[in-house]
């Protein structure tokens, strides 16, 4: 493995502290970006090749763009820091450990797209970060970089206010227009699209959402220039990223790496292997809601966004769950519907019904009740709910489930079978693949 020097999360001691920052060159990007024209910073950002790292991988060069140059009304910044995605905890690392770079980061991204307010929206039970970062902001305001004082401090016109946003704690608000619908203080339903973000977005204006890694890559485009980032990691989604990795490995946590690297690397070299030398049953790369990887068919898989699409999965939040041999994919199954069940916000009737129906299915399985026309039937309501959701919760729910029984359906209908019981509490249904079924009488009366 090629030595990488971190740069979102350098080895060094207290760069929380604004002085420590300084030291190390902090906020002196802010002032190289003010000698450029707002165009030509987007323009950097465009060439350089960063991808959103919240999930979606959108080009962000490209998502800035879109931000009208000349309107007559406010244009606002939405930081996402809600990171609620099960496996997923690498923005808290920034936040904790490095927060001066993402306000450094909002600078720039304010000052190329002309915007007064940019909005930092922290997950409720990120209540300690929280408190990180409006300290960092508090610094930053002493030290005039942020707010009317900041034409003083860089001898410019433009000046930006940044305000941290505390959510209630709730998975969909991690959407953008969930997000923007929360911080107007409305139920956080998501919004049908279009119109966009860019077009009609807080309040109605024009309104951009990138993701805190997203922003914290910023500042190191402009210092080491386009060229330098494109020609780190991937070649069609470069740069440095932060790997989550968790589950059955020996040296769990966060790491900086570039785009690119083997799954078998992360998993052997950086998290130093499976517990017991015991063989990987399943990865899932990029959080909970990305499609499952057999362990056996990972090797030679790089973690960016082609190579993983040419696999049948996606990067996600580059977020790895590494599940060993011993695993019980009934049950990591029942748990992932669990929190998708309670998670949906209720407004599309596939995913508020599918995922109460895949959940009840599964606790089925789990208690030796079901039979193999179930996973037939999972596989079916997963169906309806994918592509039928105004946002992606819906393919979050649906493809764990799918793809786990496409790509381990030997062994799940193994269980079954080593499970299921000979009793029959209820009538018999058809499933929609034509497989006769049973559902407990509770299952029949209680309508998920």
């Amino acid at each position: 493995m090629e030595r990488y020097e971190p740069v979102l999360l350098p080895a060094v001691e207290n760069l929380h502290r604004i002085d420590i920052y300084e030291a190390h060159g902090g906020y002196e990007r802010i002032r190289k970006a003010f000698t450029m024209s707002p165009a030509k910073v987007i323009a950097e950002v465009k060439a350089s090749g960063l991808r959103g790292r919240g999930g979606a991988a959108f080009p962000t060069g490209l998502k800035w763009s879109f931000m009208p140059a000349e309107t007559d009304r406010p244009k606002y910044l939405c930081v996402n820091a809600d990171e609620s995605e099960p496996g997923s905890f690498k923005d808290r690392q920034i936040l904790e450990r490095n927060p001066h770079l993402l306000i450094e980061g909002i600078l720039i991204a304010g000052w190329a797209m002309g915007i007064g307010t940019a909005y930092i929206y922290i997950r409720g039970e990120y209540e300690s970060w929280a408190r990180m970062v409006e300290r960092a902001l508090a610094e930053a305001h002493e030290r005039g970089y942020i707010g009317a004082r900041m034409r003083e401090t860089f001898g410019t016109d433009y000046a930006i206010d940044i305000h941290v946003h505390r959510g209630a704690g709730a998975y969909i608000c991690g959407e953008e227009s969930s997000l923007m619908n929360s911080i107007e203080g409305l139920r956080p339903y998501p919004r049908i699209k279009p119109p966009f973000p860019a077009q009609r977005g807080l309040w109605g204006c024009p309104t951009t959402i990138n993701n805190v890694e997203t922003i914290a890559n910023v500042p190191v485009i402009i210092e080491r220039g386009a060229a330098w980032y494109a020609s780190v990691g991937a070649e069609k989604q470069p740069g440095p990223i932060l790997y989550g990795i968790s589950g059955h490995v020996n040296r769990p946590g966060v790491y900086e790496f570039p785009t690119g690297m083997l799954l078998t690397e992360l998993i052997y070299d950086v998290a130093g292997g499976v517990p017991g030398g015991k063989c990987i049953k399943m990865v899932i790369p990029g959080g909970t809601s990305m499609p499952p990887l057999r362990g056996d068919r990972i090797e030679g898989v790089r973690m960016d966004v082609e190579s993983l699409k040419a696999v049948g999965c996606g990067i996600g939040t580059a977020s790895l769950i590494v599940m060993d041999e011993d695993t019980d994919l009934l049950d990591v199954l029942t748990r992932i519907a669990s929190f998708y069940w309670n998670e949906s916000c209720g407004q599309c009737t596939p995913c508020r019904e599918g995922t109460g129906w895949m959940f009840k299915i599964l606790q089925r399985l789990q208690g030796g009740d079901g039979g193999p026309g179930d996973l037939d039937l999972l596989v079916s309501v997963a169906g309806n709910i994918e592509g039928n959701t105004v946002c992606a919760l819906g393919e979050a729910a649906a493809w764990p489930v799918k793809y786990t029984i496409e790509r381990f359906r030997s062994e799940l209908e193994e269980h079954v079978r080593r499970h299921a019981t000979k009793r029959s509490t209820g009538g018999p249904i058809r499933t929609l693949a034509g497989s006769e079924t049973r559902i407990p009488i509770s299952s029949q009366r209680e309508n998920p």
